[in-house]
């Protein structure tokens, strides 16, 4: 099975394989976030708490040790407080677990120049102890604290905690004295379980996800089988089946899809064949009708022709006959087109023909006199196109005896317009027109605008659906515009050349 990468926003949209993965691979993401954050805060906490809690015992520790020092040398020289003080930066005390810790030492502003003894060890910068922790210091009698970064004179630096309290020695005054130690190897450790918890969170994510993606897709396999045989089904492919194991809810669906796609296909059969005797039934008693139906047409004209010998009520009767048996006559016809349609033998005449001369032909023979039918636009010279004349005559006189049966006195407006590749001829009438609900009903077989009136007027109800197909035959098409109490606009579009494809609408159905 190939499989064929798509991009990250039509992949989101159309599978659900996906957008579940990836939802659960970011909630995944978002939680093992907070409980790693949650997490690495606690245990840096801890560890930090740990060591200023040790860093302050050794801080003062160191200053009572130191102090003992000082009290004990307080009545020696200066050279005397020279060495312990020398002593004390050189080699800080080492208590509990000899962590790595500095010495900073400096007098109060007070203390005499002679005995002021400022210095630090190991080369460690003096600006590393802040001048406002220094203030804080110098004000309290308590032992201080603060995060400060260790600055040497070679230019490393490392971060630190400073422990600071006062000195006392007793003569000669106050000094501030700080116990400054790093916390590089708690940085390193934190930075360790940092990256492990980082390597953790993102094994586990991606084992979300992939565990995820895995249960999904064994989850839609069947769910993709059953859109894929319906997508065949829709096709007409009615004997495929989905394939399913197991008596769980996917197997259940399969079961349940399977004996829908049977009645279907069942329905589907009985449809067709009531279709096929529809239209045989229709297309025989067609044919029946046409040998009877020609000779009461025959009687009818003899009766006709000599109806000025005959009582008013029997002429009247007469002309009745003849104009119903011309409308009988037209039915039939169109019931026998429709028949074709089905049978899907219409067969097609092409002929090279000028369509503004056939649409004036058209116009003459529906109405002579031309009375209230107005050809607003039309091209100066012939317009050739390949059509079946008679077909195109036929969707011609369907529109605009349409137009007229429903203008309500008002006149109907005719246009032809070409492209270079195809023709219009639209069609509109300011009559009643019809509603949203109507148009999607104007090309359904004896489907009618007006059921309540006369079947005197107006036709059988096939004139739009037999123009449709026609177009259709031409790969053209007919577009449609209409509002209640503005009328109606009916569009034929065809190309100009067999075989040909619309591109472009030289008349659009909106107005």
């Amino acid at each position: 099975m190939k499989f064929q990468l798509k991009p990250p926003l039509k992949a989101w949209r159309s599978s659900l394989v996906f957008r579940v993965t990836g939802t659960i691979v970011a909630l995944s993401l978002i939680l093992i976030w907070l409980l790693g954050s949650a997490l690495f805060s606690r245990v840096s906490s801890g560890i930090f708490d740990e060591k200023l809690t040790l860093s302050i015992l050794d801080a003062q520790s160191t200053a009572r040790n130191t102090q003992i020092q000082l009290t004990y040398s307080k009545y020696q020289d200066k050279a005397a407080l020279t060495l312990v003080f020398d002593d004390i930066l050189a080699l800080p005390p080492r208590t509990f677990e000899g962590t790595a810790k500095e010495i900073a030492v400096f007098s109060f502003p007070n203390i005499d120049n002679t005995f002021k003894f400022d210095g630090t060890s190991n080369l460690l910068d003096p600006k590393s102890i802040p001048e406002n922790f220094r203030e804080i210091t110098r004000e309290s009698t308590e032992t201080q604290w603060q995060r400060a970064d260790l600055m040497y004179i070679d230019g490393s630096t490392e971060p630190g905690i400073v422990v600071g309290q006062d000195l006392i020695i007793a003569g000669v005054g106050k000094y501030e004295f700080y116990v400054v130690f790093s916390l590089s190897q708690q940085e390193k450790t934190m930075t360790l379980i940092f990256n492990y918890l980082l390597l953790a969170g993102i094994v586990l994510t991606f084992l979300i996800g992939l565990t995820t993606y895995f249960a999904m897709r064994r989850l839609i396999a069947p769910i993709q089988d059953a859109a894929r045989v319906a997508e065949e089904l829709t096709k007409g492919n009615l004997d495929l089946r989905m394939d399913f194991q197991g008596e769980d809810e996917i197997a259940s669906l399969g079961y349940s899809f399977n004996e829908m796609a049977v009645s279907l296909q069942q329905q589907i059969s009985r449809l067709e064949n009531l279709s096929k005797l529809q239209q045989r039934f229709v297309s025989d008693v067609s044919h029946e009708l046409r040998t009877p139906l020609t000779t009461i047409r025959m009687a009818s004209q003899v009766i006709f022709a000599t109806k000025d010998t005959f009582e008013p009520t029997v002429a009247r009767s007469a002309e009745l006959l003849i104009s119903q048996i011309e409308r009988f006559e037209s039915l039939l016809t169109d019931l026998l087109e429709v028949s074709r349609f089905d049978a899907q033998a219409a067969i097609m005449e092409i002929e090279e023909t000028d369509l503004v001369a056939l649409v004036r032909e058209t116009i003459d023979y529906i109405h002579p006199s031309q009375d209230r039918i107005v050809i607003l636009q039309a091209p100066n010279t012939p317009v050739m196109v390949d059509v079946d004349p008679r077909r195109i005559k036929r969707i011609i006189r369907n529109l605009i005896s349409n137009a007229l049966d429903h203008r309500e006195n008002q006149r109907v407006d005719v246009r032809i317009a070409e492209s270079d590749n195809e023709v219009s001829v639209g069609v509109r009438d300011y009559g009643s027109g019809f509603n949203y609900t109507d148009r999607k009903m104007l090309f359904e077989r004896f489907w009618r605008a007006d059921s309540s009136r006369a079947r005197s007027t107006g036709g059988t109800g096939l004139g739009l659906s037999i123009s449709l197909e026609d177009a259709k035959l031409h790969q053209g098409e007919i577009e449609v515009w209409g509002e209640r109490g503005r009328g109606a606009h009916f569009v034929l579009t065809i190309p100009k050349y067999a075989g040909g494809s619309i591109e472009s609408r030289p008349i659009s159905a909106q107005l």
